[in-house]
């Protein structure tokens, strides 16, 4: 059988991040710059299927417990396609910044999952690739919003309501976006479980907070459908206002993001669980390079430029 490969994007939230969790909507987008790729091809008889994680530097089995987050990855698409291990060899790399909300995990998920299935001659349906490898993220996440899963794996624009399917929505003008790295893991995991803990001790306060970042979500997604980008960015700026409520923003987030607004950008926020991770700015094409130096100035490790169209 000859060798097998598939990638997945990162993926980038524009809005409404945290607030996903509790039922109102959030956009995200594919970011095709950085990528998990994996490649399948036929082992040694007996060995079963082996995985090699080449930027952990690790070699797993299935044999290997499930809370590695690949060996699940794997028995989860075995199962569902109702087939057995394969003598087969998987070889997964990523360009994606690990816990910087850019999707790291489930790429690599959806990566692995989608060449090992294509492999095996069952290639998976976006819908059911996304499934599986939503099992995978609550690994990552404990309780994930769905959010990473669906963007990755369908490779489009997102508006998601958690327990709706997914709609791809129409982006009528190109959005430039910069997105800056404060070089500071942060696993999402452990934000949200600390919004949850705050969200209990005073559910009213969240709620509303939860509500006004739903609105401004809504309303991003009919800028973005009519063209009427100028919107965008103080949308950006006022969700960015709410997420800091949540205590989820961090003193270099907000450097970036000042530092953003200054050279030009036309709002800016933080992007995915926040107290470290990415922020995201919104330019016009010729401020892209001000407002990336200015970022870099400002302490970013790395920087990326994506146009969404």
């Amino acid at each position: 059988m000859s060798a097998v490969t598939a990638s997945a994007p990162g993926k980038i939230i524009l809005f409404g991040e945290h607030a996903v969790v509790y039922g109102e909507p959030a956009l995200a987008v594919p970011v095709f710059k950085v990528q998990a790729t994996a490649t399948v091809h036929k082992g040694m008889p007996g060995e079963g299927l082996i995985i090699d994680a080449v930027d952990l530097n690790l070699r797993l089995s299935l044999a290997q417990a499930a809370t590695e987050a690949l060996v699940l990855t794997a028995r989860l698409v075995l199962d569902h396609l109702g087939v057995p291990e394969p003598d087969a060899h998987m070889t997964v790399r990523s360009t994606i910044p690990m816990a910087s909300g850019l999707g790291s995990g489930a790429a690599i998920s959806a990566a692995l999952g989608r060449a090992l299935a294509s492999y095996l001659g069952h290639p998976l349906e976006p819908a059911e690739l996304s499934s599986l490898v939503y099992e995978v993220e609550k690994l990552h996440h404990g309780t994930p919003s769905g959010i990473d899963n669906t963007v990755v794996c369908y490779g489009q624009p997102v508006y998601f309501t958690r327990g709706n399917a997914p709609q791809t929505f129409q982006v009528s003008a190109p959005l430039h976006l910069l997105i800056a790295d404060t070089g500071i893991a942060s696993p999402t995991r452990a934000s949200v479980n600390a919004v949850r803990e705050a969200w209990e001790q005073d559910r009213q306060t969240y709620a509303a907070i939860f509500r006004q970042i739903g609105e401004i979500t809504r309303q991003a997604r009919s800028a973005i459908e009519s063209g009427h980008l100028a919107e965008l960015g103080p949308l950006m700026t006022r969700n960015q206002h709410y997420l800091a409520q949540l205590d989820v923003s961090s003193p270099e987030l907000d450097a970036l993001i000042r530092a953003a607004i200054l050279a030009g950008a036309e709002g800016a926020k933080l992007s995915g669980g926040g107290r470290g991770g990415n922020m995201i700015a919104m330019v016009v094409p010729d401020r892209v390079g001000q407002v990336e130096s200015a970022l870099r100035q400002a302490g970013a490790v790395r920087t990326i430029y994506t146009v969404v169209s």
